[in-house]
């Protein structure tokens, strides 16, 4: 799919198809995807926890305030910051604001794949971090960013969402 068109075409997929996995490879060049994103001086502070088993589904679901889609997906990745990475660098700025414009970026790098290779995905910002870090046993130097459940697509949308329009939102100077 052209680049433009994933654009255009990006959803945030809540309903899977059940029964339907979604390969290692898929996943894999999808993390490819992820860790082609720009980072503040290339500090690149991103971690990413691969999520297939059901157990640990469901604790994320739970951690994500009960969103039952997160454990209905075949797969989650979680995309975590490494906070002292971008410090190492950047200090205090680097820690509370470069490591997650990072992984955000690397989570959209993640959605536009998803949606390229023909594959539904949701960004779940809305979670406790603190349960999610215990429920994947991270390390304290990583800090839970976003989950992202991804599967085959269980609804299809017709159009697009609605968008405010550039004039509200953009000043020229």
């Amino acid at each position: 799919m052209d680049l433009w068109e994933a654009i255009k075409e990006r959803r945030s997929i809540r309903r899977y198809v059940q029964g339907c996995d979604v390969p290692a490879e898929t996943v894999e060049q999808l993390l490819q995807a992820a860790i082609a994103a720009p980072s503040a001086g290339n500090r690149q502070p991103w971690h990413f926890v691969v999520v297939r088993d059901a157990e640990t589904k469901q604790g994320l679901a739970e951690a994500a305030y009960g969103q039952r889609f997160v454990a209905q997906a075949p797969v989650v990745i979680v995309v975590c910051a490494d906070p002292a990475q971008s410090a190492a660098r950047y200090g205090r700025r680097g820690s509370e604001l470069y490591c997650l414009q990072d992984t955000a970026a690397a989570t959209e790098n993640i959605l536009l794949g998803v949606t390229a290779l023909g594959l539904g995905a949701c960004w779940v910002g809305a979670f406790d971090e603190g349960a999610a870090a215990t429920v994947l046993d991270l390390p304290s130097h990583l800090r839970p960013v976003a989950m992202i459940p991804i599967g085959h697509p269980g609804v299809r949308f017709a159009g697009r969402t609605s968008r405010r329009p550039l004039s509200e939102m953009t000043t020229f100077i």
